[in-house]
């Protein structure tokens, strides 16, 4: 009948070997940079952020396919190559550029069936969408809600305050800092779908603001 088989299933050994080609793939879209690369005076524009932010994505979106549903071969793989491009494109492109490099990894490494090469590189592709997350593909939306779900909680509290170093901010600026993280953290709760990413959202702002709360008990003239 001519219907294709679908050996989607990715080894842990393959997984590993293509976490190592991201992470060099954004170490050479460093160097080439003039100048030391794009913004490098802010941590997340470094490959070392960048890949990190890469796999904390990879664990939440795993997290919910599995709760949720989805094929989780596609999902983590998109994951792990959704930022690949980041640190050589700019933010409107990033996605599709992306999507490419993916693309050629995949057919150039193993047999994977083109219909879950497919699905890898739309997911990719649209991990920048930003209307109604139930329009796309199940995983898709578990790649985006991870992506949104990584800025809040102890992460996103953790570079925001380091962020302050940078612009040459005091302590005191903690709590605006903190504020700027819970306004990320209820942006991405109100955008994600799923019972397990709305979970994951509230537990984590849930923890910011008794952060913030923190703050403003001990740190004088504060709140």
């Amino acid at each position: 009948m001519g219907v294709e088989i679908k050996e989607t299933r990715v080894s842990d050994a393959e997984f590993e070997e293509m976490k190592g080609f991201v992470f060099e793939y954004l170490s050479a879209s460093v160097e080439k940079e003039e100048e030391g690369g794009r913004m490098r005076w802010y941590p997340w524009h470094s490959a070392e952020y960048r890949h990190n932010h890469i796999l904390n994505v990879v664990e939440l979106a795993e997290e919910i396919a599995h709760e949720e549903g989805a094929d989780p071969d596609v999902t983590r793989v998109a994951a792990l190559f959704h930022d690949v491009a980041k640190l050589e494109t700019d933010q409107e492109l990033h996605a599709e550029a992306g999507a490419r490099v993916a693309r050629e990894y995949l057919e150039s490494r193993a047999e994977y069936p083109e219909s879950f090469i497919e699905q890898v590189c739309r997911a990719i592709e649209h991990h920048s969408y930003q209307g109604e997350l139930t329009d796309l593909a199940l995983e898709t939306q578990c790649l985006i809600e991870a992506d949104l779900l990584d800025k809040v909680g102890a992460n996103g509290t953790a570079l925001m305050l380091l962020r302050m170093g940078y612009e040459a901010r005091t302590h005191m600026d903690s709590d605006e800092m903190v504020e700027r993280v819970l306004e990320r953290g209820y942006d991405a709760a109100s955008r994600v779908r799923s019972d397990t990413a709305e979970s994951i959202a509230h537990q984590r702002l849930k923890r910011v603001k008794w952060f913030s709360e923190w703050l403003e008990d001990e740190i004088a003239a504060m709140g």
